[in-house]
């Protein structure tokens, strides 16, 4: 079964840094975004030397349960196992925009905001979520974390409170007509000819995990390439043993035991593994 460890050591034996000079090749994508996306698919069906577009595609159904896109998270689902969503940035440092979607700990089929397909792609309640958040400049990739959410998101229910009181705090105001919506709000006639609308969605955005995490790792400025894996020890322990045994023989990688805050109560420390891997 794909997962986080395998698409980890598929990127160690594959380092690819130049991506879209990679896809242009292969007549399939132009741009450092779309290219990370694909890029992300085939190291984890471990389709990333695989020129035959049918066996690819054959190879992704077997792997993913559902795929998404910018505007219906979660980018992909891994069957019977985890989702992923997929950030690029441009800069080391800069915040993610998680666009009206807040930061998720975990997926849950009951949100609200995810479609039916995804919901109803597998029986399925509850999934880990990877972030796999990569810093390219035009053409390259320069940093790429996979890093679960559960290790830096708080629990649901601080994001759903605040969105909450927002939507109750528009709601009340008097006098104006409100249409049901997954978003903060919608506000319907809002003047005298009753022709004006007002769509009220909530931007959210959240810290890069190089800043995050700045008391564990230090971006080395110096690399061509870094990948970067942060999971919870219980997570990592859960990992099927022949591919944990893999990973460990691999040569240039670093494993850490490590502490991390608790993104519900920072002063609380997780067990967690850090694994991380460079081109210099």
């Amino acid at each position: 079964m794909a997962n986080i460890l395998k698409a980890f050591i598929n990127i160690t034996q594959n380092p690819i840094i130049n991506l879209v000079d990679y896809y242009q090749g292969r007549n399939r994508i132009n741009n450092s975004g779309k290219a990370l996306e694909i890029f992300i698919q085939d190291v984890f069906a471990e389709t990333l030397n695989e020129n035959d577009e049918n066996r690819r595609l054959k190879r992704l159904e077997e792997v993913f349960s559902y795929q998404g896109n910018q505007n219906n998270p979660p980018d992909l689902i891994l069957r019977n196992s985890d989702a992923i969503e997929v950030k690029k940035l441009q800069s080391k440092n800069s915040a993610i925009a998680l666009n009206s979607s807040y930061p998720k700990a975990k997926l849950y089929a009951s949100n609200p905001m995810i479609t039916n397909a995804c919901k109803t792609c597998e029986d399925w309640e509850e999934k880990d979520i990877i972030y796999a958040i990569g810093y390219t400049n035009d053409n390259s990739l320069k940093s790429l974390w996979l890093i679960y959410g559960d290790c830096f998101c708080a629990d649901k229910e601080i994001y759903e409170r605040i969105k909450k009181t927002i939507s109750d705090g528009i709601n009340s105001i008097p006098n104006v007509e409100f249409t049901p919506t997954n978003e903060l709000g919608k506000v319907k006639k809002v003047d005298p000819l009753g022709i004006t609308d007002l769509r009220i969605r909530g931007m959210w955005h959240i810290e890069n995990p190089n800043k995050i995490f700045n008391y564990i790792y230090e971006f080395d400025e110096k690399a061509k390439f870094q990948l970067i894996s942060l999971m919870k020890l219980e997570k990592y322990n859960s990992m099927p043993k022949e591919d944990k045994e893999i990973l460990e023989q691999l040569e240039n990688i670093n494993i850490q035991d490590i502490k991390i805050k608790n993104p519900n109560n920072p002063i609380q420390l997780i067990d967690a593994k850090l694994i991380t891997f460079k081109v210099l």
